[in-house]
C-alpha cells in the first residue's frame, strides 16, 4: 500500500496539452493534507547525431522570457497514448526535417516527478536524411542548428544549455557508452 492516500481529486485548470488538480490526500500517520499534480502525456526527447553533428533546436521559451537551444523534444497531446517511438520519429521531423533511418531507445526518465507525472522516453536518432519541417502553430519561431559535439559540450559545461530533459537525456547516454 502506498503511504499516501488519495482521498479526492479535482482538475483546478485544463487546457489542450496539461491539466492540474488538486488531490486531498491522507498520509500513513493519518495526517491529511493537498497534492497539487500536473497531469501531461509523455513526451519524446531525441539525440540525432549524424557525421559527429548534433542537431538542436531553438524557440523562446515563454515561462523563462528566453531563447534556449535543447534537444527535439515533445509530445502529441492529440494523441497521448502514442507508441513513443513514432512520437520520437513525428517530433524529429516535425521540429527539423530529419528523418532517422536508424532510432535506438536510450531509457525513460520523469522530468520534474514532485509536481508532474510526464514520462520522457530518451532516443538516438541516426543515419539521418532531410526532408521539410512541420512545425505546429506554437513553434511558429523554432530553429534547427547541427553542433559539433565538442561544441555541444562546451554549451552543457558553459550552462548555455539549461534544459535539463537535454543534459539529463545526453548524461544518460555518454554514461551508456552511445555517444
Amino acid at each position: 500500500m502506498p503511504p499516501i492516500k488519495q482521498l479526492s481529486s479535482t482538475i483546478v485548470y485544463q487546457n489542450n496539452w496539461m491539466s492540474v488538480r488538486e488531490d486531498k490526500i491522507e498520509r500513513a500517520s493519518g495526517q491529511q493534507g493537498i497534492y497539487g499534480v500536473v497531469d501531461k502525456p509523455d513526451c519524446a526527447a531525441i539525440i540525432a547525431i549524424d557525421k559527429g553533428m548534433i542537431h538542436l533546436v531553438n524557440q523562446y521559451r515563454y515561462t523563462v522570457q528566453d531563447n534556449y537551444w535543447e534537444l527535439p523534444q515533445g509530445a502529441w497531446e492529440s494523441n497521448p497514448t502514442a507508441n513513443h517511438l513514432e512520437l520520437a520519429k513525428g517530433e524529429l521531423k516535425e521540429e527539423t526535417g530529419l528523418i532517422a533511418h536508424s532510432m535506438t531507445y536510450i531509457g525513460a526518465q520523469f522530468i520534474a516527478y514532485g509536481f508532474l507525472n510526464q514520462t520522457c522516453h530518451i532516443y538516438l536518432a541516426s543515419d539521418l536524411t532531410k526532408s521539410a519541417t512541420q512545425l505546429d502553430l506554437e513553434e511558429e519561431d523554432l530553429i534547427s542548428q547541427a553542433f559539433t559535439l565538442t561544441d555541444f559540450e562546451q554549451m552543457l559545461i558553459n550552462g548555455d544549455i539549461k534544459d535539463c530533459v537535454t543534459t539529463a537525456a545526453y548524461g544518460l547516454a555518454k554514461l551508456k557508452g552511445l555517444v
